[in-house]
C-alpha cells in the first residue's frame, strides 16, 4: 500500500515539474494567428508555366479559382491588393498542385484583372475563409502563456467588390519603391526572438535577419528589408529548410 501511495507521490511530482518547464521555458513562446492567413506574393498563372514545368496543372483562367499548397479543396478564401483594397473571393480548386514555395497561392488572370494587381509585383494578402463568413482558425502551436495573454482577433466582414458588374476604370496609382522583409514569427518574449536569430544564424547562410518590438509583449523576427525580388526569393527559399509554419511577406514592415 505505501508502495502504491509512493508511486503516486512520484508521478504527481513528475507531471507538475514537467508542466513547470514548459512555463518557464521562454524559447519556446510566440504569438500564433487567430486565424489563417498569409500575405506575399501570389503567382498569376499563365499557360507558359505549365510548358516550362514552374506548375503542374493548368488553371481556367476565366475563373475565380486559385491553387494553394496549404488550404484543404473546395474551401473559399478573401483576397486582397493593399495596394488599392481591392477584394475578390475566390475558391481553392486544389491544394496538391506543384509551384514555387515562394508564392503563397496560384491565381487566375481574371482575379489578377479584377485586384489590378502589378504583374510585376503581384503583392496580396489571402485570408480564409468559412461557409457563413467567419474566419476558419488555422492549426498551430500555442502554450499556456499564450493561451492567457492572446486577444481574440475580430471578425472581419467580406465584400465582393464588383463582382459580375462592368469593370471600374483603373485609378492610377503611384509606382512604390520595392522594399519587402521576410516574417518569421512573433514572440511575446524578447528573449524567445533572440532564440530564434541565434538559430536562424547558426543553420543558414542568412544573416540580415532582426527584431522589431511591436510592443512590450511582442517581439517580431524579420530577414531584411529587400530592395530587389531575386534576393527575396533567394533567402525565403533557404529560410525553408527551418520548416516554419507560416512565413510571410511583408512591404514596408
Amino acid at each position: 500500500m505505501n508502495f502504491k501511495k509512493l508511486i503516486l507521490l512520484f508521478l504527481i511530482f513528475f507531471t507538475s515539474a514537467c508542466n513547470q518547464f514548459d512555463k518557464n521555458n521562454k524559447s519556446l513562446v510566440y504569438i500564433s494567428d487567430q486565424k489563417y492567413s498569409n500575405t506575399g506574393f501570389t503567382l498569376i498563372y499563365k499557360d507558359k508555366l505549365k510548358k516550362e514545368k514552374k506548375i503542374s496543372k493548368k488553371i481556367d483562367n476565366r475563373s475565380l479559382l486559385i491553387f494553394h499548397n496549404k488550404i484543404k479543396k473546395n474551401s473559399f478564401v478573401k483576397i486582397t491588393n493593399p495596394v488599392n483594397n481591392k477584394t475578390v473571393i475566390a475558391k481553392v480548386i486544389s491544394n496538391n498542385v506543384k509551384f514555387s514555395d515562394f508564392y503563397n497561392s496560384v491565381i487566375s488572370q481574371r482575379i489578377a484583372e479584377e485586384l489590378f494587381l502589378d504583374p510585376m509585383e503581384p503583392y496580396i494578402d489571402l485570408v480564409l475563409i468559412s461557409n457563413n463568413s467567419t474566419f476558419i482558425a488555422k492549426k498551430a502551436k500555442t502554450f499556456d502563456e499564450e493561451k492567457q495573454v492572446a486577444e481574440k482577433a475580430p471578425v472581419d466582414g467580406i465584400t465582393i467588390d464588383n463582382l459580375g458588374l462592368e469593370k471600374q476604370k483603373e485609378t492610377k496609382i503611384k509606382k512604390q519603391k520595392f522594399l519587402y522583409s521576410i516574417k518569421i514569427a512573433d514572440f511575446y518574449y524578447r528573449d524567445s526572438a533572440e532564440n530564434m536569430i541565434i538559430r536562424i544564424k547558426d543553420e543558414t547562410n542568412i544573416k540580415n535577419s532582426l527584431i522589431k518590438k511591436l510592443s512590450k509583449t511582442k517581439y517580431r523576427v524579420l530577414l531584411g528589408p529587400f530592395n530587389d525580388i531575386k534576393k527575396l526569393e533567394k533567402s525565403f527559399n533557404e529560410i525553408k529548410v527551418l520548416n516554419f509554419e507560416n512565413i510571410e511577406i511583408l512591404k514596408d514592415a
